[in-house]
């Protein structure tokens, strides 16, 4: 019989002990899950509200003198939803990581780069102020490179899921510039 109860009560031990574990799990994954649907609707969403102050823009876009290498106007919101994507999931593996001066830092230029991703093609399209948002790229590739630096610092594969966004930044710029020589 003493063998009985004690089989008995390492079951009990062992299901208190399992559930409870369980249970702490399913809340960190439920907490996790939440975590990384904001950091990838907030991108996501600073693409749709710009895009949607710009959603007749491709129609100027068409009539623009462009480069070489221009793409067409349908490969514009596939590439800029895949990097938004991309930026929330790197903003997510930095916003779980050990707090950090490096990593509140990353995050501050992080939102910076958005506001001034936000407003580039509002100035773009919507002001035709080619020179001046050329300027404003400029400035994005900057604040771009930085997040890069600091994400890299907090965790490597934050910094490397940013690099395809900076390439595209680069070509924009490429794009932008001789769109503003070309179009007066």
């Amino acid at each position: 019989m003493p063998f009985l109860n004690a089989k008995i009560n390492f079951r009990i031990y062992f299901q208190r002990q399992y559930c409870h574990n369980f249970q702490q799990e399913v809340s960190r994954m439920k907490k996790k899950t939440k975590t990384l649907l904001i950091c990838l609707a907030i991108p996501l969403a600073v693409g749709t509200v710009s895009g949607w102050f710009t959603r007749n823009s491709m129609d100027t876009f068409k009539l623009l003198d462009k480069p070489p290498l221009a793409p067409p106007g349908w490969v514009f919101p596939v590439a800029w939803t895949i990097l938004y994507v991309l930026m929330g999931i790197a903003s997510y593996l930095v916003c779980t990581a050990k707090q950090s001066e490096c990593r509140r830092d990353g995050l501050i230029v992080y939102a910076a780069q958005l506001a001034v991703n936000f407003f580039w093609p509002l100035f773009f399209f919507l002001g035709q102020w080619y020179f001046f948002s050329f300027v404003w790229l400029v400035l994005l590739w900057f604040l771009v490179l930085v997040t890069i630096r600091f994400f890299y610092a907090v965790n490597k594969n934050a910094g490397y899921l940013l690099i395809p966004y900076l390439a595209w930044v680069t070509f924009a710029g490429y794009l932008n510039f001789f769109i503003s020589i070309m179009n007066p």
